[in-house]
């Protein structure tokens, strides 16, 4: 079994729900998860997806650290390419600074959605190719080291130790291991392409200041209930989510399960709907536990991230519940 298991939360909407309930969601979600005994707590960044409430991951984490006491409490992840390096170094510190010892940075590659989201951030499909290099000047804000700007100095972050862990695949997993860094990589569906990132990884990584040795963090959508069926259904408004984007060019808000299963669909959204289910670790407790077995042998992952949508809040709760108990976690008493 992966010895870590964390949340990594994205402020699904919910179909006929306003959309600032699904931000409350997650914190309410952020303090469940640490009840139960979950390693960290993480919030995403997506810009003008009708689907995804989560649009300022370092507010949205600063609110979960400030209703939560222990977990640690992160972003997975800032989109590096989207914001100057000094803003982040910035943000991160102020977190830093009020929530010491609790705060992850989690940092990814893409850039906006759209050409409409990117012209209005600023930016191109080029700028994800300066990630490397950014994310060096990141690191320089915080450890004193850059030289770009001498006379600047990133308040309060410089001096302060803020992990950061690097959301990649193919050339980014290098890019983690030049910069001696935590690897996330996803998703459980492609475990032989996972496999094979994860190996080049720990091939390649160096050590620096920030890291020692390799750390892997593995990304998936993991659903357990009473039952298998059950299990599946938790899966069903996502996957409806991922095949309508796909054919229709937006990412909508969740629908209910029965509702999705009750739909007309074309043979294109069949397929791509079905596609969408498939492959990701479901079931009972005993199921579950057997495939993350298998997971942990074929990875040698450090820490499972898990990053799950329903619509269903009350099924989507005792999932995780009933997850905690498969990865045998301590619940933590007193908060």
């Amino acid at each position: 079994m992966i010895r870590r298991l964390s949340i990594l939360d994205r402020s699904r909407t919910r179909e006929g729900r306003p959309v600032p309930e699904a931000l409350r969601d997650t914190v309410d979600l952020a303090r469940t998860a640490e009840e139960l005994g979950y390693h960290r707590f993480w919030v995403s960044e997506h810009h003008s997806v009708p689907g995804v409430a989560g649009s300022a991951p370092t507010v949205l984490a600063a609110a979960v650290a400030g209703a939560t006491r222990r977990i640690r409490v992160g972003t997975g992840g800032v989109m590096l390419p989207n914001h100057q390096p000094l803003v982040v170094a910035e943000q991160f510190g102020v977190l830093e600074a009020l929530y010491p010892g609790r705060i992850d940075m989690g940092l990814g590659r893409s850039v906006g959605f759209t050409t409409g989201i990117r012209r209005a951030l600023g930016r191109n499909t080029a700028d994800a190719g300066r990630f490397e290099e950014q994310l060096a000047e990141l690191l320089g804000w915080l450890d004193g080291s850059q030289r770009a700007h001498p006379e600047v100095h990133a308040r309060p972050a410089e001096g302060l130790r803020i992990p950061a862990y690097v959301l990649a695949t193919g050339e980014g997993a290098g890019i983690a291991a030049r910069a001696g860094l935590p690897l996330v990589v996803g998703d459980l569906r492609a475990r032989d392409k996972v496999t094979e990132v994860v190996g080049a990884y720990r091939g390649e990584f160096r050590p620096t200041a920030w890291g020692a040795e390799p750390y892997v963090v593995v990304s998936g959508t993991v659903a357990v209930a009473a039952t298998a069926a059950d299990a599946r259904r938790i899966l069903v408004p996502e996957a409806w989510s991922l095949a309508h984007s796909r054919t229709r060019g937006s990412f909508p808000p969740l629908r209910p399960a029965e509702e999705v299963e009750a739909m007309a669909m074309t043979p294109k959204e069949r397929q791509l709907y079905e596609g969408a289910l498939a492959g990701h670790v479901h079931g009972t407790e005993e199921q579950v536990a057997a495939e993350l077995s298998e997971v942990a042998e074929l990875t040698g992952a450090d820490e499972l991230l898990v990053t799950t949508s329903t619509y269903d809040r009350a099924a989507l709760l005792d999932s995780y519940r009933r997850l905690a108990r498969v990865a045998g976690l301590t619940p933590r008493a007193g908060l």
